[in-house]
């Protein structure tokens, strides 16, 4: 039963064409007497980087387990590339979520597997593709991330920045349109953390993936909004954003289950809110 302190006035709007890669309608979701999202709404563009802030327990990590239908929320819908998917039932949601890379805090690679292994696990596991081809396209992708010569190592042989690279890749080898980060960075050094912000701003302008990146860390949220990722002579390179400015970041801040704030960096940075300047120092 739908908790009444986090429960619409109205029903969802109608539905019509939708373009947005993800969009939530009026969704609301309470654990008992914990309300964690009142009446959220946006929409993610296609090929666009999102980041979601917040204090812990916001209900960042939760919004992330709603758009891979984790969860069902208590009203509102929720929209994947203009699929309902909060009415779904398991079997339909399957097809979606392989169109849904995610990367979790821990990277969660397999310590009894090799880097080649992890990175194809999905490839091997929930598809057809030929061991060739799936092999490539491992290359393809830790060539992506600048990590090749770590194709046959252990997940105990590489730092916790390679992890969390690897743990890209393999989010990424599928070739899934939306990309989901839970605290990317979290626990990471700030070079290390570099590392990790450049891999996502490079799928974001060379690979055209949405991104929802959850994070505390202000200093990479910033990063990622001011760089951009540029590919010469077949070289990539992570350069300032210029006057022609390439998509930027639009940053969310989710307080007391709303979205608090909403706009880019310089608008967020421009803020007097009290609490948004508390958050930012």
């Amino acid at each position: 039963m739908a908790h009444p302190a986090a429960a619409a006035p109205d029903p969802p709007r109608a539905t019509g064409p939708r373009r947005a890669a993800i969009e939530l309608d009026r969704v609301s979701l309470a654990f008992d007497d914990n309300v964690v999202l009142r009446d959220v709404s946006f929409a993610v563009e296609p090929g666009s980087l999102t980041v979601l802030m917040g204090v812990s327990g916001a209900g960042k990590s939760v919004l992330l387990k709603l758009i891979l239908g984790l969860l069902k929320p208590d009203a509102g819908a929720i929209f994947v590339h203009g699929a309902r998917i909060d009415t779904m039932h398991e079997h339909e949601l399957l097809p979606l979520r392989a169109d849904i890379g995610m990367l979790f805090q821990e990277s969660a690679l397999f310590d009894s597997l090799t880097v080649a292994d992890n990175v194809g696990y999905r490839l091997y596991e929930e598809t057809d593709m030929p061991a060739g081809d799936v092999r490539r396209r491992i290359e393809e992708v830790l060539g992506f991330i600048g990590l090749e010569e770590y194709i046959d190592r252990m997940p105990s042989e590489l730092s916790g920045g390679q992890r969390r690279r690897v743990a890209i890749a393999r989010a990424m080898a599928a070739k899934p349109k939306i990309l989901l980060f839970d605290s990317p960075t979290v626990g990471l050094d700030p070079i290390t953390s570099k590392t990790v912000d450049a891999e996502i701003i490079k799928l974001r302008d060379l690979e055209g993936v949405t991104s929802i990146v959850v994070t505390h860390q202000i200093e990479d949220a910033f990063y990622v909004a001011s760089h951009q990722a540029v590919r010469r002579n077949g070289r990539i390179t992570i350069e300032p954003v210029g006057e022609q400015a390439a998509p930027e970041a639009e940053f969310m801040l989710l307080r007391d289950g709303r979205i608090d704030f909403r706009g880019n960096a310089d608008e967020l940075r421009a803020s007097t809110d009290p609490y948004l300047r508390r958050f930012l120092v």
